[in-house]
Parts: structure tokens; sequence; C-alpha cells
């Protein structure tokens, strides 16, 4: 539990993955052959086996948080999201702008509801009217600490839960990232196996793009999370998958837009369940997409599969996960590429 904490306590949003980057490599250089940044900023770990076989695990490192837009006269910071985040979970967060010279927190504020008109009381606040306030009281005192285009994670707790559930920040996707790290750690397999942390998943999939490219592997697996659709608020035909029952295998996400896994694929996976005897759950998905999207149409068509944890809350400071779901999918994954052919 100690390294899932670790990842997601470790600020990373699109475009400066650099904390999660280290990790990775520290946890793997003695795991694997070789380990490799590209252009992009992708890490790719490598660990070398008989056959020709290139087998790739793409998890992305990246989280969703905020950018430094703009600094008024008095000091206030206005910002953009960065990734798909829902107004109204910015309201009163605490954050951590990670300026040049050093993090400094602020706090997001928003026009108070005592002054506000009822019809505004029933409206989510447009994060375009909210604010950081980092407690400076001029536009140059707040430029001394800041500056334009410097990220901004949320400063968020992790907690160990009963039922061997925990709680904390990014865990999409810092749960996939365990997942990749473990499974290069534990694999016994005549392929040769790229570990790869990617960047900029949330904002177009776009590291899977430029690794899948160099790597060209003969098959891959997207390692993601997914909604868990256990708790108040959600039906389950809504979302089937639910956390203690074991990874998802993803068939169809996006309404076919996304991925569409060969028979190939789902067979791989769902024999290695069969045979392992470990839990598994198929999920068809009319949401969002994975890396997965974009490996599977690189070059000529990479066979691609998604394999998903459930997590409550995704996309915000307290998404909720199982660690016996997180080792049964590393059970999976291990079990499905020391028998790959």
């Amino acid at each position: 539990m100690e390294l899932m904490k670790k990842l997601s306590l470790a600020p990373g949003i699109s475009g400066f993955e650099g904390e999660i980057t280290n990790i990775i490599r520290d946890e793997l250089n003695d795991h694997t052959d070789s380990i490799e940044e590209d252009l992009l900023g992708n890490i790719i770990a490598v660990k070398k086996g008989k056959s020709s076989t290139k087998v790739m695990l793409a998890a992305h490192m990246d989280e969703i948080g905020l950018m430094v837009r703009y600094i008024d006269e008095k000091g206030f910071i206005l910002f953009t999201k960065i990734g798909g985040i829902n107004d109204q979970m910015l309201m009163n967060q605490t954050v951590i702008v990670h300026g040049t010279k050093g993090d400094i927190v602020g706090v997001i504020g928003s026009k108070p509801p005592h002054v506000m008109k009822p019809e505004e009381k029933k409206k989510i606040t447009d994060y375009e009217k909210m604010f950081i306030d980092i407690g400076a009281f001029s536009k140059e005192e707040a430029e001394e600490l800041v500056s334009v285009g410097d990220p901004i994670t949320f400063k968020a707790d992790f907690e160990e839960f009963p039922n061997d559930l925990f709680m904390g920040k990014a865990l999409d996707n810092r749960i996939g990232c365990y997942v990749m790290i473990e499974t290069l750690k534990r694999i016994n397999t005549k392929s040769t196996v790229y570990g790869v942390g990617t960047v900029q998943e949330e904002v177009g999939l776009k590291g899977a793009k430029t690794s899948a490219f160099k790597i060209n592997p003969d098959l891959a697996f997207a390692l993601d999370v997914t909604i868990s659709g256990d708790h108040p608020g959600i039906g389950k035909k809504d979302a089937p998958v639910v956390i203690g029952k074991g990874p998802a295998i993803v068939l169809v996400d996006a309404s076919g837009r996304g991925i569409i896994v060969t028979e190939k694929i789902k067979k791989i996976l769902t024999e290695a369940g069969e045979r392992g005897n470990i839990d598994y759950q198929l999920e068809v998905s009319d949401g969002g997409t994975t890396d997965g999207t974009a490996i599977h149409l690189t070059k000529e068509g990479i066979p691609t599969g998604v394999i998903s944890v459930p997590t409550r809350y995704i996309h915000t400071t307290v998404s909720v996960a199982s660690m016996k779901d997180v080792e049964k999918t590393i059970d999976l994954l291990v079990e499905a590429i020391n028998n790959i052919e």
C-alpha cells in the first residue's frame, strides 16, 4: 500500500508527469533490462524475453488538474482546467501551485452564497467565476511566487479504509501505474514486455500514440480505472461493474467510438481468468475511453485490450478503490502474459 500512497500523492498533471516518471524508474531499475524516456516524456521499461513477441503495457501517469492562466491586480489567480473536471468539484478545494520557486498552497474561492441571488444559488458555479487565493495582496506580490503556465494540483490525503479499500486523489490513473509496475516485477514470460508510463492521456491520449508507434508491439494492454456502479445515485444498469469483483475486461468503450476489442484479445484475458481462477468482470461502456484507443489504431493496427480497476468517484480528490481488485488485476495480467504463445 505504501507504493500506492506514494503514487497517489505525487503531483503530475498532463505535461508535468516528472515525479511519477521518477517513481516508476526507481521501482523498476532492478527488475527490467532497460529504461528510457522518449522525447514526449513517456517512460519505457523493457523486460527482455527469448521470443520475438512484443507486449506493451500502457498506464497513463497524468492526473486532472489546473493551470495558472492570469494573475489579477489584487494577486488572485485565474485558472484553466487541464482534463475533464466537473466544476462543482472545484468549489473550496485546497490546491498546490507548483511554481518555479517552490510549491505554494492556495484555496479556490468564489462569490459567497450569502450575496447570491436565489436563481444563482440553484446553479453550479462556472469555474471561470472562481479564482485561487494564495494570500497575496497585489499582482506583483503574487508574481514573485507563481507565473502564468504553472501547473496546479489538488491538495489531498490518502487513507486506508476497511475491507481493503483505499481513498486518494489521482487514482485515475496511478492505480494503472501501480498495476504496470507490479506486473513487470512478477511476470516470467518468453515475450519481451514493454511497461510504458504514458503522458497526457487526459488531454488526448497523446503519449500512447507516440510510444506505441515507437515500440510497434504485437499486442498491448491499456491499464486504467473504470466507474463502479455500487453507490447511491447510480444504477447498476448504468454501471454494472462494481468494487470487489475483480478487474473489468473492457470489450467496448465510448459506444464503439473508442475501442472494440478483438475476439483474440478477449480470449487471451478471459481464458487467463478461468485458468487462474481469477475473478473478472466484462464491461461494455457508453462513456469515456483510454490509451487503448490510440494504441490499437497505430501503424497497421495493434490488437489491444483494456483492463480497468473499478473505482468510485473518478476525477475527484476522494476516489475509492479496492486493493483486492488491484491485486486480481495484476494476477490476471501475469497469467495472460506468461501464457502468450
